[in-house]
């Protein structure tokens, strides 16, 4: 990590006694590498917003903040069995978020893989900060179209509670395919704006970009600020915060961790298996 330069994910480790882990999966549902589909997920195992420390009550529950992260394995455990013609690339980026000695701090500026420095503002908006690494390197693997997973923001679940999963994206095209497939696998999803006054707000003075934008479309900047690293590439954005967690039984989760859009994303390898990318 630190040869490549992966400044993101080394910067929110350091406040941990744990080493942070890039996992890296690879399907191979055809023999040569090509036309990748990426998923990659947010694998923040404890969060305690780091030197600017979340409220004690309630933090118990920040195990589940690798959420994204475990439904992308759910999936490719499932995509594993089923062996859909297609191939698929799984990258987790996964650490705790503490506070020590060592911890990133609020005024760091900090470089990430893709070369793109940020100023951070505030040390809780970490997640963010291990997906750009993680984006980045999966398009160094390869991925030619990526869906990203994160509990990534308090503020999806003011807007859309734990009924629906919050969408962000930078091409219609693939949005629509993913809207077919989360439809067929039962899974609520809402898009989002990205107009380009949201992304004024995630600019900083001092580097590329800042971490965090205030209270004002938390969501929306958070979401903006990883798909800044996606580029070019067909990406979508899903915050399960809302989502990864719920506090009652339904037809297609158990009460407690949910294991959102693990359907979805099997559906849409099944559907790219069958249709192609393209």
């Amino acid at each position: 990590m630190q040869r490549l330069g992966m400044g993101g994910l080394l910067a929110v480790a350091e406040g941990s006694e744990q080493p942070p882990k890039m996992i890296v999966i690879k399907y191979r549902g055809k023999e040569i590498w090509d036309n990748v589909l990426a998923f990659v997920g947010k694998g923040l195992t404890f969060d305690s917003g780091g030197i600017s420390l979340k409220p004690g009550q309630g933090m118990e529950q920040m195990k589940m903040d690798m959420g994204g992260g475990a439904a992308v394995l759910g999936a490719m455990e499932a995509i594993g069995r089923l062996k859909p013609r297609i191939n698929i690339l799984a990258v987790i980026p996964a650490t705790e978020n503490m506070p020590s000695g060592k911890a990133l701090k609020p005024g760091d500026v900090i470089t990430t893989m893709s070369g793109k420095t940020i100023e951070v503002i505030n040390t809780d908006a970490e997640g963010r900060l291990i997906l750009a690494d993680g984006i980045t390197y999966a398009k160094k693997l390869g991925a030619e179209r990526i869906i990203d997973l994160a509990t990534l923001t308090g503020a999806v679940v003011v807007a859309l509670g734990g009924v629906a999963t919050a969408v962000i994206t930078n091409d219609e095209a693939f949005y629509a395919d993913f809207q077919k497939s989360a439809k067929k696998a039962g899974e609520k999803i809402w898009q989002l704006p990205a107009f380009e006054e949201y992304k004024e707000l995630i600019k900083s003075p001092l580097a590329n970009l800042k971490n965090s934008a205030g209270r004002q479309a938390g969501t929306i900047t958070a979401g903006l600020f990883v798909g800044t690293f996606a580029e070019e590439t067909p990406w979508i954005h899903l915050d399960i915060a809302g989502t990864a967690w719920v506090d009652k039984d339904s037809t297609l989760t158990p009460k407690g961790a949910s294991g959102v859009m693990v359907r979805s994303l099997v559906q849409i390898a099944k559907y790219y298996a069958k249709h192609g990318m393209n």
